[in-house]
């Protein structure tokens, strides 16, 4: 790269991946770029990664996007978590909220005080003292000073991707429509120089994104970067979707339904709903997942059933060389929390912060490589833990997930907080110490013990500290619109058709 010359990125794949980039690039650092993205209305996009977490909006507010123009446009309704059924044993449910349980202090957590509380006879649940919960069951939502929540969105992934093409044009990004057929590759130093598309025009660039989806074009077609699987230690390696009409209002979160391989998602949105099954082929047949998947519909199907087949695990470098892989090219966990657009946007943020003025710096490649690591093996424990904890024997998936060994930062986690009730992350970390709470205990592991700090509040005073949180998130809750009324209000969208 010459220094001073407006460097040219050149990113490979459109649907969200692409354009998220594309935005982001052309919003905040436009003005040094010449930016280029190729995509084939031939090839397609997946489009079934409906659900999001909180850490979207903040990636929203930072490109300037307005929250209500946006949900409208995607049809998008609000998420508070999900909902997991079946999953530690059959009949059970819980809810993974994005809110903060209770109350902490210096010594702990509020688990401290809730298990405290169990063992002096004080018998409320742990969700009980959740606001975003416990709006999720009542099947509210609102936004006030008072009532802060923590929230994400379900919104349509097609129309999310239109939504950032326009708004990356309107800054300035070239999109060329057409399929690449080859990438050439400097002799010496092995970096991508160009690549050819099939009408035979040549595109050049310094610096090229891989956003080709599972196939990995040009991080591993052509560059051969390598991929380390987490196959062993999640086993689910297909998933089938469907849409479905409208049913009802709808909920304010996601659905996760473990079934006999795997589980089914459910996500409302304000048009449609989408559905699937993720599961494992070791277990069951394309054809008896689709027959189960479309059996256990809320609503009619407006589409045909669509079968995808993944494998889970992360590139070896996520940056080789001048291309950086995002999205799916990068790597899989899976689906089961929600954390495919978010990776799209911390591989994003993460980029601009390690851009490569003028040159590539290898120290600076090394350094995005290492946060990728250390994020994705984060994000892959705390979705194995799912799998793990569970009581379930009652098919030969459960029985192995029940079973299998897991990786030893997990195996230790599971066995502090069992042991202790203590729960131990690092300030990176994107899922915190109420997610890792609320999942356990939601899956059957409860803390044994507890801090001493409990022990020092007298019976009487623990009883009141418990009741006054839980009778405030009740208040709170009563206070609130309904999820429909609210969406009505806010960012009602227009009927698609």
């Amino acid at each position: 790269m010459t220094k001073n010359k407006k460097q040219k990125v050149v990113i490979v794949g459109g649907g969200s991946a692409g354009w998220m980039s594309a935005s982001a690039l052309s919003k905040l650092l436009g003005k040094n770029l010449e930016i280029c993205l190729i995509e084939s209305e031939e090839i397609g996009r997946i489009g079934v990664g409906e659900a999001t977490i909180p850490p979207l909006r903040v990636f929203n507010q930072l490109l300037g996007i307005d929250e209500q123009q946006f949900m409208k446009t995607t049809q998008a309704t609000f998420k508070l978590g999900i909902e997991f059924k079946n999953w530690g044993k059959l009949n059970d449910n819980y809810i993974h909220s994005f809110g903060e349980t209770g109350k902490i202090c210096w010594a702990g957590e509020f688990q401290h005080f809730w298990v405290g509380g169990l063992q002096k006879g004080f018998d409320a649940e742990f969700g009980d003292y959740c606001l975003e919960l416990q709006a999720a069951r009542a099947g509210k939502f609102g936004m006030s000073k008072q009532n802060q929540l923590n929230y994400a969105y379900h919104l349509d992934a097609g129309l999310y991707a239109e939504y950032l093409t326009n708004f990356a044009e309107t800054n300035g990004v070239k999109r060329i429509e057409g399929k690449v057929t080859d990438v050439t590759v400097k002799d010496g130093s092995g970096y991508i120089e160009s690549v050819t598309l099939e009408n035979g025009d040549v595109i050049e660039g310094d610096l090229f994104l891989d956003c080709t989806g599972f196939v990995g074009r040009l991080i591993e077609g052509a560059l051969n970067t390598g991929f380390e699987s987490y196959g062993h230690l999640l086993p689910c390696d297909t998933a089938v979707a469907v849409q479905t009409e409208k049913f009802g209002e709808p909920r304010p979160y996601t659905q996760a339904m473990a079934r006999d391989c795997g589980w089914q998602w459910r996500i409302p949105l304000q048009h449609r709903v989408g559905n699937g099954l993720v599961y494992c082929s070791r277990y069951t047949s394309d054809e008896e997942a689709i027959a189960s998947l479309m059996s256990n519909l809320e609503s009619p199907a407006i589409n045909e059933p669509k079968v995808f087949k993944y494998k889970t695990g992360r590139r070896i470098k996520q940056w080789n060389k001048n291309c950086i892989a995002i999205g799916l090219s990068s790597g899989f966990v899976e689906p089961v929390e929600s954390t495919a657009i978010h990776l799209m946007m911390s591989a994003i943020l993460r980029l601009m912060r390690l851009f490569p003025h003028n040159e590539i710096s290898q120290a600076n490649v090394d350094e995005f490589n290492n946060q990728a690591k250390e994020e994705m093996e984060r994000i892959r424990d705390f979705i194995i833990l799912h799998y793990k904890a569970t009581e379930r024997d009652d098919t030969a998936f459960w029985r192995y997930c029940k079973n299998m060994d897991v990786p030893e930062t997990l195996a230790h986690r599971m066995e502090l907080f069992k042991e202790t009730g203590r729960v131990c992350i690092t300030e990176t970390e994107l899922f915190r110490i109420d997610s890792w709470t609320q999942c356990m205990i939601g899956q059957g592991i409860v803390p044994e013990n507890y801090h001493q700090i409990v022990d020092m509040m007298p019976e009487q005073e623990l009883g009141r500290f418990l009741h006054g949180l839980k009778n405030n998130v009740d208040k709170n809750v009563e206070m609130m619109p309904s999820h429909q009324a609210f969406i009505d209000k806010y960012c009602k969208a227009s009927p698609i058709g």
